[in-house]
């Protein structure tokens, strides 16, 4: 089949085929970076606002709870929590518009508060909290009707004693919290016991989705840029080799048919212009060789007297 091809038509098959080529593998190496690149993205943003609720959590623990600790007595103030401070806090910044579809909980298998109460899926990390208790985070990607969301998910441990006072057992928490919060939750807590997770999603879709569009984006401009490269190779191959290979072509066939009034011209000193030279050289010899045949020959025999 190529040996039938144009010359011009066998290059422009042969750069068609390394685009195609070239683009299946850059856009493959290229999707995928700017896809790992967008992960690191969600996973930055989802472990500092992490870092930011512990923060939250420290404060509140280390600064607002002794204020507030001599009221427990007769007002339960949810504010002393560090867990509730921090849920609050966060509720906050999902007001904001571009934070609506953030999330963080204290997932909790047995919470004093049932907002905090786990689902299935937190159950799962929290057990495995429990079951790998050297296991220090769990992160991942999952799919929820909303789309793709990150989720990183550290384990809450009852690490001081101070936590006891009110989840220990009912008798000993304060009556002010049994009167919000009632006796059937929250309590029977061990020291250094896993209780719940913090867990943090964060939406993963609109990052993706921008990650692939701006792979599309790029092959789109390379394969842009390389039509255009094949069109102008494609004028260059015509100007410089199609035209003077077809003239060189036609001043030949009429050589041979006995037209030597045309000339082979050398238009330039590349491999065309050498084959031309050599066309020229040709018509030359057979010019010379035609002469000779052409030349009369001159009688050598003598008459006898």
């Amino acid at each position: 089949m190529l040996k039938n091809l144009q010359l011009r038509q066998k290059f422009t098959i042969l750069l068609l085929v390394i685009l195609v080529i070239g683009l299946s593998l850059s856009g493959f190496a290229l999707s995928s970076v700017l896809r790992q690149n967008a992960r690191q993205e969600i996973t930055s943003t989802a472990l500092m606002l992490m870092e930011t609720m512990i923060s939250v959590r420290q404060y509140t623990s280390s600064q607002v709870n002794p204020e507030l600790v001599d009221k427990l007595e007769t007002e339960f103030l949810p504010q002393s929590v560090p867990g509730y401070s921090a849920r609050e806090v966060f509720e906050n910044l999902r007001n904001k518009s571009g934070y609506r579809d953030f999330f963080y909980k204290e997932a909790t298998l047995n919470p004093t508060n049932l907002r905090d109460k786990a689902d299935s899926f937190e159950t799962q990390i929290v057990e495995r909290f429990k079951k790998e208790n050297k296991l220090k985070e769990l992160s991942g990607f999952r799919s929820i009707p909303g789309g793709e969301i990150f989720y990183t998910a550290r384990p809450l441990i009852v690490s001081e004693q101070k936590c006891l006072e009110c989840h220990d057992t009912p008798e000993r928490a304060p009556k002010s919290m049994l009167d919000r919060y009632g006796t059937a939750n929250g309590f029977n807590w061990k020291l250094g016991e896993i209780v719940g997770a913090q867990v943090i999603t964060v939406p993963a879709t609109r990052v993706i989705q921008k990650a692939n569009q701006s792979s599309i984006l790029i092959v789109g401009l390379v394969s842009a840029v390389f039509a255009i490269v094949i069109f102008l190779v494609n004028v260059f191959l015509n100007r410089q080799v199609v035209r003077p290979l077809k003239r060189i072509t036609r001043l030949a066939e009429e050589v041979s048919t006995g037209h030597m009034d045309v000339e082979f011209e050398q238009l330039s000193n590349d491999e065309i212009g050498n084959l031309a030279k050599a066309f020229k050289r040709m018509k030359l010899s057979l010019e010379m060789a035609m002469r000779r045949l052409k030349r009369p020959h001159g009688n050598t025999h003598g008459t006898g007297a």
